[in-house]
């Protein structure tokens, strides 16, 4: 049986399933509450491929300090073990 987490996690099951994984509450509730992940990934495009813009948008969505002064693959290596 699911445990409910409240109005904070939109998908009590999918947030279960990556706790059991090992992720980061706070990793865990971005990621179940984004109405773009699936269960064999989201839809967002390759962090590659993104501009330093794009990149920079998603650190400050998701918190990441001192974005500018990164190089473009240290923000993708920040985005990704956030």
């Amino acid at each position: 049986m699911v445990k409910d987490h409240g109005k904070s996690i939109k998908n009590d099951e999918k947030y279960e399933a990556l706790r059991d994984k090992g992720m980061s509450k706070e990793r865990a509730a971005r990621i179940s509450n984004d109405p773009n992940s699936s269960k064999k990934g989201g839809k967002a495009s390759d962090l590659d491929e993104r501009s330093k813009t794009e990149l920079l948008q998603e650190a400050k969505k998701i918190g990441i300090s001192g974005r500018h002064k990164m190089t473009k693959d240290k923000l993708i290596d920040a985005i990704r073990n956030h």
